[in-house]
């Protein structure tokens, strides 16, 4: 993997996938990402130079996951500073590369707050760029700290639900390390659970059509040593059935302020199977991916991915890099439906687990309440 001498944010643990670092090359500083298309036959570093470069790294995928984007948005505004550029462009680029996920325009945000507050306090653009790097390295601790307490929290609230251990934990889509600044949310608690012993098995969807779980969430199940097994994604009903699920455990990219959650699309079937069989479906997020200024989940815009993504087999899609275009799975010209993800109403939620504590039940109320104690979340 390419300069690993390069150094990491202060104070900050490196963790097992380098999944987001700032680099300050001789050539000048850079965004580096593990390139999550490459997984999980190739660990290959992303080197962005410059914004442009970091919103293609995020809208093809290269750098997903809520927090993550949080962070590499607010790397990206460093990058923006200490380059010189228009400072108004880059953030607009930045916040506007995927419309779903609230933490990239959080990141953008706090990064390009501090930098015109520097400003405007009258420092030179040079420090005010440094500020805007030590934001940027701070929010990157802080969600490392979040990720180790909401890990904690899950497995109490786990153990409190299910207790003797011994859980069998189904989950969707990718929520590790490769989303976060930590070891990552729902796929947190998972690992905590394997730490403590009281993992029994965790269940992986493959998550279609991009593949993150079983390119993403089994490439880190298998680092980890845990006991995992892969499923598609319309087999996760026989498995409710035969009793095989004790809970969901799912990641959010977006949490609407009376509890309805945006995460990958598939998450809400699941939600709908728990409820019937009585499994306790639980939403693992940090509080700057709640959102208050989103009333409900009608209101959380939707992304909607290209259809080439559905109707052929592309070489990101298996992990193994290369040019987009592939094999071709259905006939030329089919119209496709392909959203990025989907809603799921609070009454189907049996909590909401963040590094504040959890909500159960799930009420825009509690929500607030949770959220007031965080100094990430601003309430108007």
């Amino acid at each position: 993997m390419a300069d690993q001498d390069a150094q990491s944010p202060v104070g900050i643990e490196p963790p097992a996938l380098p999944s987001i670092r700032w680099a300050g090359l001789p050539e000048g500083p850079a965004v580096v990402l593990l390139d999550q298309t490459r997984l999980p036959a190739e660990e290959v570093e992303l080197l962005c130079t410059d914004v442009p470069a970091l919103v293609r790294a995020i809208q093809t995928l290269a750098v997903r996951g809520a927090p993550l984007l949080g962070i590499a948005g607010a790397y990206g505004v460093a990058l923006a500073a200490i380059r010189g550029d228009d400072m108004a462009e880059a953030s607009g680029l930045l916040e506007r590369a995927r419309p779903t996920a609230v933490n990239l325009g959080y990141g953008v945000r706090r990064a390009a707050g501090a930098y015109w507050a520097a400003l405007g306090r009258g420092e030179d653009a040079q420090r005010a760029a440094a500020v805007a790097l030590a934001e940027a390295e701070a929010l990157h601790r802080e969600d490392a700290e979040a990720s180790r307490r909401m890990a904690q929290y899950g497995l109490a609230l786990l153990e409190e639900l299910l207790p003797g251990g011994g859980h069998q934990l189904l989950t969707h889509c990718n929520s590790g390390a490769l989303v976060s600044g930590g070891e990552g949310t729902a796929f947190a608690v998972a690992l905590g659970a394997h730490r403590a012993g009281q993992l029994r098995r965790l269940w992986v969807d493959e998550t279609r059509p991009l593949l993150q779980g079983a390119r993403l969430t089994a490439y880190e199940a298998a680092r980890n040593g845990m006991a995992y097994s892969l499923l598609t994604d319309n087999a996760a009903g026989s498995l409710f059935a035969a009793g095989e699920v004790d809970a969901v455990l799912i990641g959010a990219d977006r949490i609407a302020a009376d509890g309805s959650v945006a995460n990958k699309v598939g998450s809400y079937p699941l939600a709908v199977l728990a409820k019937y069989h009585h499994v306790p479906f639980i939403v693992v997020a940090p509080t700057t991916t709640v959102d208050l200024q989103t009333p409900d989940g009608a209101s959380i815009i939707v992304e909607q991915r290209p259809g080439q993504e559905v109707t052929e087999l592309t070489s990101s899609r298996i992990g193994v890099g290369g040019e987009a275009g592939g094999l071709p799975v259905a006939p030329p010209r089919t119209q496709v439906y392909n959203p990025a993800f989907d809603i799921t109403p609070p009454e189907l939620i049996t909590a909401i687990v963040t590094e504040e504590g959890a909500v159960s039940p799930v009420t825009g109320v509690g929500l607030a309440e949770l959220c007031a104690r965080s100094s990430q979340v601003t309430i108007s």
